[in-house]
């Protein structure tokens, strides 16, 4: 039989994660891409004589991890539940952080998308219970916040696929899974109530620095265990309290020094709202017949209110003055003269709800012979309202009253703070206008703009059928699977933008005093307070003129597109069974048909005009993949891997739109290639996926109850890169200013295109799991887990320089030391990632690639479950996130003093009960 086992803790499991494959080891058996009874061979009776056993807590789920991880053919990680709808962490991204090779970049304090062996969020997939998941941002990286931890029994990391994989990416594949209430095999009820606070104080008076979160979940089966079901249901109200230092950047002062651009520092808070709902209905009358309906509900809302002061510095009208002092071609303290503040008072709105359901049926249709189907719907919608709203003293540049500011940066970079003269607590002083005249409304209302607000809105949809057999041969061979795998998605992006213009405009009037709040404190940055008022109230009063920025700017229609994607994946798998030797070998043909439309737009100085255009292309790639595992010595494997890999482009570089330039002066007779009346930045949406082939080698070696040491090296050789290039476009049936005639129809652009300098990924990973016990009794209950992974890259666009991959850290290590035993339960745990390139927000909310800091995040937590008498089954648990304050920084000009953006969160607090019958 088959070695593989999509759905359960089967898979090879390393033991450093926080709680491994306790619940899944019982689940081989209802695996729903793989044979009704994958994992038997050699070593799967330990497994199978494990099933009637209940494993729970962290030294249950490390043995379990350590005995599957030996079993396994793949080189995988996995993550499970301690217990019923108890994942170790607060979210399943903070749990897949300790992963070796596993990295989160945080969003808003916590733990968001995924980078695996140094390749970010655009190149890993992202599956639930096997099944492609779309995404709420405008591209493929799937943000892992949006999953209740509670509802999920754990994920499986692919490092190397196989052929029966969909969804194999460049870096890896996340499997996160539902229960399977039949493998759990008994009839329970979790209920958990938690209070959460933020170390920082209450940094804005409208959202509180306090949360909960509560969640039921049930399973249960009828008494002939031939039907089951599972339900759990998961609210969240989490604080995030943040204090915010961002630069616009720092320009030449001369030719040897630079100095602060520009700044704008604010204090912000977050009320973040999940709902979150899970079914699972199971039916297996007999050993022939298995379905499986899932389905998977969440509601997420992100209320956050940000108060801060944008400072125009060396990027305005302001002076700075002579005294200032430089610290190796930095200017590092000084003081401007002539600074004309913008005082904001933001108000960002997120909706997101994801809706996912499945059948999988398998029917065993002779001994040797099974036939299996899997359906599955997804839909994600995402509706955003960011809200600027700006004081000022004066409307437009050069106006009102302006700030003698001082300001001192520290010596290795940071916040700078500042010694104001002007007091920013004053409502009669700060009042609603546009203070540095950033718009005039496409140059018929002069200094238009008192707010902004971007309303993006994000539409994805994925359809996939999926068919297969499975024969039994019983020879070298074990068993063959061939099957396909049928899928169609459709992705929107609508990007709106409006400015805000107050109705009493040309006046700026004050704050009315029915929406003023106390100030608010910026005194981190040497500010002691600023007016404060319910923006997003006095928004919604109808006190502001919207005019859309589109009739304008060409952008905010380039940006918008659809993409689609029809996937048609066929694919053949032999599993490998031979004495000491286990694997698989297979491959997948992957036809592709994709196609986006967009706009052709562009301003001539009269206003935006645009015209919708469609392109796409079709094509086949072959995937072949290995996997071999031999056991040397007893408990001792070598594991050998080779894959060809690919990663699908960027959704917003597969937008087709077209940001054209026509130039009059060049619309001449005899017009040309070199001297063309066109120009512009197009996208492609005919770009073909990154395709790598990739080698992994590992050595493993096991002893004692659930200890393990692991050493392993991986090379991924890449075939080019895509990044922007000058191309020859055409541009026929563009628009062109009063309609004129071009003389010649093609130009130069910058467009995305696939480059063809190939490249390379490389590095070693090692991890391991030692249970003090194998040393002395006396220290049953003690133990750590570990692992470090180094992963370097060499990457071109064209002959430039090598570049930074996205998400690359050189250096990942995950430490945890535990304690459990009678039911008392100790941990704490650290993750470090050296510096890497970030994707952060920028202006309009565009994406940006930004170089971060390294940092250690610190985490622990203490609980005791009642063991026996009245109590048994309640448990209470303090958590501690964050513990050391770990602020997330971005830098600028590769020099860590020129600090893009410096972010500091807190520590998050819980304490929580559950109560188990």
């Amino acid at each position: 039989m088959a070695l593989r086992t999509r759905y359960s803790g089967g898979f090879g499991v390393s033991a450093i994660a926080l709680a491994a494959a306790a619940f899944m080891l019982p689940m081989a058996a209802q695996a729903q891409t793989a044979p009704a009874k994958e994992g038997a061979g050699e070593g799967a009776g330990e497994a199978a004589a494990e099933e009637g056993i209940v494993v729970t807590g962290i030294r249950a789920a490390i043995t379990s991890s350590a005995a599957q991880k030996r079993l396994n053919t793949s080189i995988v990680e996995v993550i499970s539940a301690e217990d019923l709808g108890k994942l170790p962490d607060m979210s399943i991204a903070e749990s897949l952080s300790r992963l070796p090779g596993f990295t989160t970049q945080r969003l808003d304090g916590r733990a968001n998308v995924a980078s695996i062996r140094g390749l970010g969020p655009d190149f890993t997939t992202t599956l639930l219970n096997g099944r492609e998941q779309v995404s709420i941002n405008n591209n493929r990286g799937v943000e892992l916040d949006q999953y209740p931890a509670e509802l999920l029994n754990g994920a499986t990391v692919y490092k190397t696929p196989d052929a029966m994989l969909i969804g194999q990416a460049l870096g890896g594949t996340v499997d996160m899974k539902t229960i399977r209430p039949l493998a759990y095999g008994r009839t329970s009820t979790v209920i958990t109530a938690r209070g959460e606070i933020n170390s920082l104080k209450q940094l804005n008076p409208d959202i509180s620095r306090k949360g909960y979160r509560v969640n039921v979940f049930h399973v249960g089966q009828n008494a002939d265990k031939t039907i089951g079901w599972a339900i759990g249901y998961a609210r969240m109200q989490s604080p995030i309290q943040e204090q915010r230092w961002n630069a616009w950047g720092y320009p030449d002062l001369n030719a040897t020094t630079k100095v602060i651009g520009g700044a704008k520092p604010y204090v912000k808070s977050n009320e973040l709202k999940r709902d979150g709902l899970m079914g699972v209905l199971e039916f297996e009358p007999n050993d022939r017949f298995h379905t499986t309906f899932d389905g998977y509900w969440s509601k997420f809302n992100d209320k956050q209110r940000l108060r801060g002061i944008e400072l125009p510095l060396q990027w305005s009208g302001a002076q700075l003055q002579p005294g200032f002092t430089t610290q190796n071609g930095l200017v590092t303290a000084g003081r401007y003269n002539g600074v004309e503040a913008v005082m904001r008072n933001d108000v960002v709105n997120r909706d997101a709800e994801i809706f996912a359901v499945g059948n999988n049926t398998r029917f065993k249709a002779t001994d040797t012979l099974t036939f299996e189907v899997d359906l599955s719907y997804s839909k994600v919608t995402r509706t955003e309202q960011n809200l600027e709203i700006y004081l000022g003293t004066g409307r437009g540049g050069g106006v009102g009253a302006t700030d003698s500011l001082g300001f001192t940066m520290p010596a290795s970079g940071g916040v700078i703070t500042f010694a104001p003269t002007l007091n920013y607590a004053d409502p009669a002083l700060f009042t609603i206008t546009d203070p540095q005249g950033w718009n005039s409304c496409g140059g018929t209302v002069p200094n238009c703009q008192d707010g902004f607000i971007n309303r993006p809105r994000v539409t994805d949809r994925l359809k996939a059928i999926r068919l297969q057999a499975i024969k039994s041969l019983g020879g070298f061979f074990d068993t063959v699977t061939v099957g396909a795998n049928y899928s169609d998605r459709r992705k929107q992006l609508i990007d709106e933008g409006f400015v805000l213009t107050n109705k009493n405009y040309p006046a700026s009037p004050a704050v009315p005093s029915s929406y003023l709040f106390a100030p608010v404190s910026l005194g981190f940055i040497g500010i002691p307070g600023m007016v404060s008022f319910d923006s997003w109230r006095y928004y919604n009063d109808g006190n502001y003129k919207l005019t859309s920025e589109a009739l304008w700017t060409p952008s905010r229609l380039t940006n918008s597109y659809v993409v689609r994607e029809k996937v048609l994946t066929g694919y053949i798998q032999g599993n490998i069974l031979s004495g000491g030797l286990k694997g698989n070998v297979g491959v997948q043909i992957v036809h592709t048909n994709q196609s986006a439309d967009g706009y052709r737009a562009y301003n001539p100085g009269s206003g935006t005009i645009s015209n919708a255009i469609s392109d796409g292309d079709k094509y086949t790639n072959v995937l072949p993949s290995l996997n071999l595992s031999y056991e040397i010595a007893p408990e001792t494997m070598v594991r050998f891997a080779a894959a060809r890999v690919l990663a699908r482009a960027r959704m917003d570089r597969l937008n087709p739109g077209v940001s054209a330039s026509f130039n009059l002066a060049n619309n001449v007779p005899g017009a040309n290639i070199n001297r063309s009346p066109w120009s512009g930045t197009v996208g492609n949406a005919k770009l073909r996926p990154l395709l790598a082939n990739s080698v992994d080698l590992a050595l493993e070696r096991y002893f004692g109850k659930g200890g393990y040491v692991s050493a392993g090296a991986f090379y991924k050789q890449l075939d080019g890169w895509v990044y922007r290039q000058d191309n020859l476009f055409d541009f026929t049936g563009t628009p062109t200013p009063g309609n004129v005639t071009p003389t010649f129809n093609q130009g130069i652009v910058s467009q995305w295109l696939n480059g063809t300098r190939k490249g390379k990924m490389f590095g070693f990973e090692v991890s391991g799991s030692l249970p003090f016990a194998t040393f002395s009794e006396g220290l049953d209950g003690f133990g750590v887990l570990a692992s470090a992974s180094y992963s370097e890259s060499e990457v071109r666009e064209g002959n430039s320089p090598p570049i930074s991959i996205p998400g690359l850290s050189s250096w990942v290590i995950n430490g945890t030391a535990y304690y459990e035993k009678n039911g008392f339960q100790v941990r704490a745990s650290a993750r470090y990632r050296s510096k890497f390139l970030a994707e952060v927000s920028g202006l309009s909310l565009a994406r940006e690639l930004q170089m971060a800091a390294g940092e250690t995040i610190v985490d622990a937590q203490i609980g005791y479950t009642f063991q026996s008498g009245s109590l048994e089954g309640l448990g209470i648990l303090l958590q501690g996130t964050n513990l050391t304050n770990a602020p997330f920084k971005t830098f600028l000009n590769n020099d860590e003093r020129q600090v893009r953006d410096f972010q500091r969160y807190g520590r998050n607090l819980m304490l929580g009960v559950t109560y188990k019958f």
